[in-house]
């Protein structure tokens, strides 16, 4: 009976360890190992348009406005906060390969820095250039960066992000037109697929297109692979839609970067372009059209690199007043190409 006794506990003591190994087994081949960077694999959310006070994003003193950005069916967050009236924006040179992506991932990104930053400046009410700290002064212009013009030059470059079609575009670019004024439209792959008349009148009225990615994720979320995939999915659409090869400039969704994202896209041949000056645009102003007009007018400065959404119908019904008072106070156009030769 002992005998007997002392075989069950061996067994028991056997099952035991077997079942152990196995839950060990099953622990380890379900790990998280391999999976995707965080967001690449989130469904696609509903734009989500709120306003966030945070005095935090910003390296001066005095508050900041934080605007979401309207892009496909994306949620994405900016920040005006702070600059630095003598800042340039960003150097003029450019690499070879400017222009387009080059067959090659690069491959000095593993050693920069992928902290996030999101975008933030301090504006004022006296028509001076934003402040802006100069650590990200810096960085931008290690990087090719824009977000302003110089602060002697009476100048303004107008840019809009394109994520979806609100019916609104072409009328923007009547007025445009009508005023002899050049700008910039950030399209996503989303506004390629859907616009395409669109984005070929933009191109033959002489408009620069510049790359707001395919999907429109934060940049620093995804892997280099996936920066690219998102940039050659836009930049192939693009020469499929106007035949014209090449995309140089690129806003990165959310405003938000780190320095590995801008080594990244410099090294394939972008610029990237921030502002100067924006506002919450892409839902309906209190004020309407006159508080569109008031929104821009009241905060020009020289070497302004302006952000509007197309989506806004106040913008639109503005736009045509806003363009003809910019130039009566003395200020003129000029666009991102006119930007970076500078």
């Amino acid at each position: 009976m002992k005998k007997l006794n002392n075989k069950k506990v061996y067994l028991a003591l056997l099952v035991f360890f077997v079942l152990g190994l196995s839950g060990y087994a099953i622990k380890a081949l379900s790990s998280e190992h391999g999976l995707e960077p965080p967001g690449v694999n989130d469904p696609q959310k509903p734009l989500i348009e709120t306003t966030v006070d945070d005095e935090s994003a910003t390296q001066a003193p005095g508050s900041v406005t934080a605007t979401v950005d309207s892009s496909e069916k994306g949620a994405e967050v900016k920040k005006n906060g702070e600059a630095r009236p003598e800042n340039t924006g960003g150097p003029s040179t450019s690499p070879s390969n400017a222009g387009g992506l080059s067959s090659t991932i690069p491959s000095n990104t593993g050693g920069l820095s992928n902290a996030k930053n999101g975008w933030g400046l301090k504006r004022n009410d006296s028509h001076l250039q934003p402040e802006m700290s100069s650590s990200t002064i810096k960085r931008l212009g290690q990087h090719g960066a824009y977000w302003i013009g110089k602060s002697d030059e009476k100048v303004i470059y107008l840019t809009f992000d394109e994520g979806y079609e609100n019916g609104y575009t072409p009328v923007i670019l009547d007025s445009l037109k009508a005023n002899d004024v050049k700008a910039a439209f950030f399209v996503t792959g989303h506004y390629l697929k859907t616009q395409p008349d669109l984005v070929r009148r933009m191109v033959e009225e002489g408009h620069i297109v510049g790359n707001h990615t395919d999907t429109h994720p934060s940049l620093p979320d995804i892997s280099d692979e996936e920066i690219k995939k998102e940039l050659q999915v836009v930049e192939e659409s693009y020469e499929s839609v106007s035949g014209k090869k090449g995309m140089k400039y690129l806003r990165p969704p959310k405003g938000e970067y780190s320095e590995r994202t801008l080594a990244l896209t410099r090294e394939l041949g972008y610029h990237n372009i921030f502002w100067s000056m924006a506002f919450v645009d892409w839902v309906p102003m209190p004020g309407g059209p006159d508080e569109a007009y008031r929104s821009v007018m009241d905060n020009l400065h020289n070497g302004a690199l302006v952000l509007l959404h197309a989506v806004s119908k106040d913008n639109t019904e503005a736009m045509d007043r806003i363009l003809k008072d910019i130039k009566a106070r003395g200020y003129s156009f000029k666009t991102l190409d006119d930007l970076v030769r500078n």
